[in-house]
């Protein structure tokens, strides 16, 4: 799939990104990519062509950009090595929710300038902590988000985290859709409930569901990457985007 390198002006500087989309004339429906923990990486480069291939005019942006660049962690090593481990911890934390959802605002606006990306609003997708990310954002900008997914997404609903994605829940426009894992401690019954209750108390449309896998099983060099849920996942995030975004 066609490629084209960005540098956006973001709130903390300048932000590396990468924009997917289809072969042929556009324009087509627009649509964020948030990466996991892991960064962006080869995977994701990846998947973003994968999902233009479907349809689609991706952003994926390089979300620690405030950190100057890093190396690419190696997913299958990165959290028994004690070093790795504390250097990708460092990332995750210094990436607030004010942080995301300041991103979040620059990288809808720039697909929706785009002369590639068609109606409105755009759509998000995220994976583990971009999972929270994607639903973060959809809660805090509104109708410029028409469809918000999550694959995997961790702590989206804590009653007592006052960033947790379900305390935004009033502010969604989009139509979600949250695909939890079975075997995840980050995204358990509890939240699951908690969740699915904020987004119906808010009038949002929405699927919560829950896959039979384990955490990371939508991301293809996870050491518990799932093929077939992979697959489910890319066939729900299709009829998402189609049903939501024009």
């Amino acid at each position: 799939m066609p490629r084209t390198a960005l540098t956006l002006d973001a709130p903390g500087g300048l932000c590396s990104a990468t924009l997917h989309t289809p072969e042929g004339t556009g324009p087509w429906p627009g649509v964020v990519m948030y990466v996991d923990a892991g960064g962006v990486r080869d995977t994701f480069h990846a998947m973003a062509d994968h999902l233009a291939g479907l349809g689609f005019t991706v952003l994926l942006p390089d979300v620690y950009y405030r950190a100057g660049g890093f190396e690419p962690f190696d997913m299958n090593t990165v959290f028994t090595d004690p070093e790795e481990r504390a250097r990708l911890g460092a990332l995750m934390q210094g990436l607030t929710a004010d942080m995301i959802v300041a991103d979040g605002a620059v990288y809808a606006a720039t697909l929706l300038d785009r002369p590639e990306v068609t109606g409105p609003s755009v759509g998000t997708t995220g994976y583990c902590m971009g999972g929270r990310a994607s639903l973060m954002v959809a809660g805090a900008l509104g109708g410029t988000i028409g469809a918000a997914a999550s694959f995997h997404g961790g702590n989206l609903a804590k009653a007592d985290d006052p960033d947790s994605p379900h305390h935004r829940a009033a502010g969604i426009e989009a139509t979600v859709y949250v695909a939890g894992a079975t075997e995840d401690a980050s995204f358990g019954p509890e939240q699951f409930t908690l969740l699915d209750d904020a987004l119906t108390r808010a009038g949002v449309r929405h699927i919560v569901e829950t896959y039979p896998a384990a955490h990371g099983f939508a991301v293809p060099d996870n050491p518990t990457h799932d093929a077939e849920a992979e697959a489910r996942h890319w066939a729900a995030l299709v009829d998402l985007y189609r049903a939501a975004l024009v």
